[in-house]
């Protein structure tokens, strides 16, 4: 099984004249059941063209009428990018995943509020996406790495995703699903929702969190683990490894009032119960042993 994404999501490209829109649009299409699921673009003024066969539409709520397109992902520039998520989740797109980086933290503020009591689902921003191998990706993310299996992956860090992703593939691992939450300081899902959609469902055996510095998601997520998970997990905290004074690079990578320091981070983990590695190069391998 999987989680977020499979065979029967239909996924709309906002942004899908754009450069970035058209070169991600059509490595997606050209992956696994793409085909199949890719069924629609959209780009204001550009109504009734096509984007070699994916017909685009004027906005989202024309396209996810003509189409039944219950999935969005948003290639559009950061100044308004806040105002497309507006406008996927006015179409009562159910899932919408944004890859944009760089989007005013106010504008996702308001985007946010906007979104309370909707049940749009939002990915990112500033996330490499959503892929369950074999089936579907909806991003950026290299998906000739993935293989399908029963290793669900989670993080903030897109880099680090994929390097995860490459242990397990060299020791034979797949993955159920892999969901790249991203690192900006106001987003959508957090590790805490995910890991209790992996806990669900029933394919997924094992999970690798990955996390960054700031904040206390991973905190939060670790204490629900320790009461809550069936499934063995181990984590991995970005920064853990760096030297003093060394800023990350994501926006919501802040340490505030000496919260929220890798090693804070890990010490809450590991007193949760999740086997933690200090090593990125040693995610697989902690992964391997926990099974």
């Amino acid at each position: 099984m999987a989680i977020l994404i499979d065979r029967h999501t239909r996924v709309l490209t906002q942004g899908i004249t754009g450069k970035t829109g058209m070169f991600h649009t059509r490595l997606c299409r050209d992956y696994a059941l793409g085909r199949e699921c890719y069924v629609g673009g959209v780009t204001p003024g550009k109504g009734g063209q096509d984007f070699e066969g994916i017909p685009i539409f004027n906005t989202v709520s024309e396209a996810r009428q003509v189409t039944g397109a219950n999935a969005s992902v948003i290639y559009v520039p950061p100044p308004y990018a806040a105002a497309a998520i507006d406008e996927a989740v006015e179409a009562g797109i159910e899932l919408v995943i944004c890859i944009t980086e760089g989007i005013p933290v106010r504008d996702m503020i308001r985007t946010r509020y906007r979104m309370r009591g909707t049940k749009s689902i939002l990915v990112g921003p500033n996330c490499p996406g959503v892929i369950t191998p074999g089936q579907l990706k909806i991003g950026i993310m290299p998906g000739h790495i993935h293989q399908s299996g029963p290793i669900g992956v989670v993080s903030r860090s897109g880099t680090l995703t994929y390097e995860a992703v490459g242990q397990l593939r060299e020791l034979g691992l797949g993955q159920s699903s892999c969901v790249g939450i991203g690192g900006d300081p106001v987003n959508g899902l957090k590790h805490l929702e995910v890991m209790k959609r992996f806990n669900e469902d029933p394919e997924t055996e094992a999970v690798i969190m990955v996390g960054e510095i700031g904040g206390s998601d991973e905190e939060e997520c670790a204490r629900w683990i320790k009461t809550h998970m069936t499934k063995p997990v181990i984590g991995f905290i970005a920064g853990a490894t760096a030297p003093p004074g060394k800023r990350m690079g994501h926006a919501g990578a802040i340490i505030s009032g000496g919260q929220g320091t890798a090693q804070e981070k890990l010490a809450v983990m590991e007193e949760c119960g999740i086997r933690i590695t200090r090593n990125p190069a040693e995610m697989g391998k902690t992964l391997k042993s926990v099974l």
